[in-house]
């Protein structure tokens, strides 16, 4: 049973960094893209980054230049630095694994981010 386990998430002050790391338990064959997305109270589930098997990478705006994702060259970890972080980056970070031609999700089970003085 393939599961994917989030490690990294905490309570930190405005300014600071955290890393989030997801490994993949068991194995996942053709993968077209791994990300992660967040999801704040009150609000829904929205895309933070993503990198397709190719390599590309998207960001939300309200990422770009302080968040950073990365991955090993297994494609097993995915990881998520996040630099200067902003009392409303503030949510559960939930990563995701797609892959076959039905472009089937994986999700790991949440971490939460907590950004507060």
């Amino acid at each position: 049973q393939v599961q994917l386990v989030e490690s990294g998430g905490g309570l930190v002050q405005p300014g600071g960094s955290l890393r989030l790391s997801c490994a993949v338990s068991g194995s996942i064959f053709d993968i077209n893209a791994m990300g992660w997305y967040r999801q704040a109270p009150g609000k829904q589930r929205e895309s933070v980054a993503t990198i397709t098997s190719g390599g590309h990478i998207e960001y939300a705006d309200s990422v770009k230049g302080r968040f950073t994702i990365s991955r090993d060259n297994a494609k097993t970890t995915v990881y998520l630095q996040m630099n200067s972080l902003k009392p409303e980056d503030t949510a559960v970070y939930y990563c995701n694994f797609n892959s076959g031609l039905e472009w089937y999700n994986y999700w790991g089970q949440g971490t939460q981010v907590t950004v507060s003085s």
